[in-house]
């Protein structure tokens, strides 16, 4: 696997499409800051690190509206590739559908949102948008 955060973010992508109520994702400390935001924010439910034998990996717990049953989250892609990454400045720092969704920037600060990295004055590589 060339793309780790590609294929998190795909993982939970396929997830809401099929339906799914929980998704298990293999684990990184980039992985698992990514989905503490996408908590925090409240795209998903819940997450839980599972520490196995070969490797530990996420449970997340997908969220869905409670009557219509559409998922919370409408889109979310990759930005910033291995073969062609994105930095972003504090002055350039993009919007996603103006303002509503976030967009995960990988700091000297950490991994923060679009929003966090403003206040903070500090720019970096977007690594994906979330709406």
């Amino acid at each position: 696997m060339t793309d780790p955060i590609a294929d998190f973010l795909t993982r939970i992508r396929n997830g809401y499409s099929a339906g799914k109520k929980v998704v298990e994702v293999p684990s990184s400390k980039m992985k698992l800051a990514m989905t503490k935001i996408l908590c925090e924010k409240g795209y998903i439910l819940t997450y839980k690190l599972v520490e196995g034998k070969p490797y530990d990996t996420i449970k997340i717990a997908l969220k869905y509206h409670p009557q219509t049953k559409q998922p919370a989250i409408k889109g979310i892609e990759r930005v910033s590739t291995p073969g062609l990454r994105k930095y972003s400045d504090v002055k350039d720092m993009p919007r996603v559908l103006n303002g509503l969704g976030i967009a995960i920037i990988s700091t000297s600060k950490g991994i923060i949102t679009d929003k966090e990295a403003k206040e903070q004055n500090v720019g970096g590589e977007v690594l994906c948008f979330v709406y």
